[in-house]
């Protein structure tokens, strides 16, 4: 099968040719049509012994799929061959990633299926990114008429939150660059603050419209102790201070905002209430470009430099929507 990997420590992700995974007791093998792009897909191809088991190379990188069931592992099961599904694979292996023609996940892991009426493709850019807006938003406790200022607001996870924090009533400020203030306004924020004038523009335009702070921060991009603190001096005191990339750090006793270093914890429940939402037309899902398994390696780099807007998805093959599959 192709997949997208690398091949030995520190290297860059490649297309090779590898052999089709067999399932293992309890899991089911999954053709997969596409796969997301997410940031952390990146993260593992510049360090990829991180999080992962022993065991060698090469590293399938990926970890949002949606597909078909095509092979089920022995043991009782939950799903059928043939069934439409979609999921993350929480603790991938080597040979064991998204970005290829076939993954095997265990049944009890983040997977369900897909609803008729949704398509393969908006499936796949649901999993990291949209669960990871529903439990921030719920880590922030922002609720209706509090202030809630994203930073990185336009990439996928920004973008799903967006949307959902300001169904909740919450007053959303998306710090944004230049023409990125249209599509967020569209989505839901009641203002976007253009950071692309320099360091000093987010903190000004923040004291301006909240001049005791805002509520909640959620910080997608900083990656530095150093940067988050800059942006968590604009949260008031005893409001959440919340990071993405694990740079929170402590606060001194009673004073200034409780910072909260975010872990991302997906389950099959949550994917359920997430595709019934989007069938709903509670909320869009933001896919920005639809790129061929093969320009993997470039959109990775293309990430890694910043500047994301929406989710990104490789399409393997292309099936349509749930239910109407081609053979």
């Amino acid at each position: 099968m192709r997949a997208i990997a690398v091949t030995a420590l520190h290297g860059e992700p490649a297309l090779v040719e590898l052999p089709k995974p067999d399932p293992a007791p309890g899991e089911v093998r999954v053709r997969i049509a596409y796969a997301a792009l997410n940031p952390y897909d990146w993260q593992r191809a510049d360090d990829p012994a991180a999080g992962t088991a022993p065991g060698g190379f090469p590293h399938i990188l990926g970890v949002d799929f949606a597909g078909q069931v095509d092979m089920i592992g022995r043991g009782p099961s939950r799903f059928r061959v043939g069934d439409p599904v979609f999921g993350r694979v929480t603790a991938p292996l080597p040979g064991g990633g998204a970005y290829a023609e076939y993954v095997s996940v265990h049944q009890d892991s983040p997977i369900a299926l897909v609803p008729t009426g949704l398509s393969l493709k908006v499936a796949a850019a649901l999993p990291t990114a949209a669960t990871a807006a529903c439990q921030i938003l719920a880590a922030t406790g922002a609720g209706e008429g509090e202030s809630l200022l994203i930073v990185g607001a336009a990439g996928g996870v920004g973008s799903y939150l967006t949307q959902l924090a300001s169904a909740r009533g919450v007053r959303v400020l998306a710090a944004v660059r230049g023409d990125e203030s249209r599509r967020m306004t569209i989505l839901g924020a009641a203002r976007t603050l253009d950071v692309s004038a320099g360091p000093e523009a987010l903190p000004a335009a923040v004291r301006e419209l909240c001049p005791q702070g805002v509520d909640a921060l959620a910080d997608l991009v900083s990656e530095t102790p150093d940067a988050f603190a800059e942006h968590a001096a604009l949260v008031r005191d005893g409001g959440i201070a919340l990071t993405t990339r694990g740079v929170g750090g402590t606060r001194a006793p009673h004073t200034g905002p409780l910072p909260v270093d975010f872990r991302l914890a997906p389950t099959a429940l949550l994917l359920d209430a997430l595709a019934t939402a989007v069938t709903s037309g509670a909320f869009v899902v933001p896919v920005d470009l639809e790129l061929p398994l093969e320009k993997a390696p470039e959109a990775l780099a293309q990430n890694r430099a910043g500047g994301a807007r929406g989710k990104t998805v490789f399409a393997l093959r292309p099936f349509g929507t749930a239910g109407h599959h081609a053979p």
